[in-house]
């Protein structure tokens, strides 16, 4: 097997070995499967336009495991209070992507949930920039670094306007369209963490 196909097989696993937490995740988990087994290349090769249009994303939540906090940054080009991460590169396993751009995005090492490990909790089929030529579909893995809210970052000024850590109520409680459309569906599964 090539190193290719075996970095196919272990995305495939990764994805199939997420429990659901809803329906629409179930859906999520069936349509990134489906497309697993028939695409050769999962990761963005391009930008202008998006090539190819489905591509792989890792995102990450940084959760301080005392207090519940959640780290989100006020991305720049968004303009929507996310979680970090960022397109897996070619070639990349999805839990690599995280610890790259951890360091690139906060200036930190990662460090996986210990329930978890590098694994995904989470994942998301989305199509994004629909009223632009560029027009693409995310599938994002969502992961779970443990991080005392207390010890500094180094938020990267290019992605974010700044950082903030939130308590699952602040997010709950404010407006739902500042956030990735998933965050509140992404809450309930990270209760299954007791966080």
């Amino acid at each position: 097997m090539s190193p290719e196909d075996r970095l196919l097989t272990d995305i495939t696993i990764m994805v199939d070995s997420i429990e659901p937490v809803d329906d629409a995740e179930s859906s999520h988990i069936a349509d990134a499967s489906a497309w697993l087994c028939v695409t050769g290349d999962v990761f963005r090769r391009t930008t202008a336009p998006t090539e190819p249009a489905k591509h792989l994303v890792s995102y990450f939540l940084l959760v301080d495991p005392v207090s519940g906090h959640i780290l989100l940054g006020d991305h720049l080009k968004s303009g929507l209070w996310l979680p970090s991460g960022g397109h897996v590169e070619p070639g990349e396993n999805p839990a690599d992507t995280v610890r790259r751009e951890c360091v690139e995005e906060l200036g930190v090492e990662a460090r996986f949930h210990p329930d978890l490990g590098p694994r995904p909790l989470f994942i998301t089929v989305t199509t994004t920039r629909t009223d632009r030529p560029d027009a693409h579909t995310d599938v994002s893995l969502w992961f779970v670094l443990a991080h005392d809210h207390r010890d500094p970052l180094e938020p990267d000024e290019r992605e974010y306007a700044g950082v903030r850590w939130w308590t699952p109520s602040e997010i709950r409680a404010a407006d739902p369209a500042l956030f990735d459309p998933h965050m509140g569906r992404m809450l309930d599964k990270l209760k299954t963490l007791g966080a």
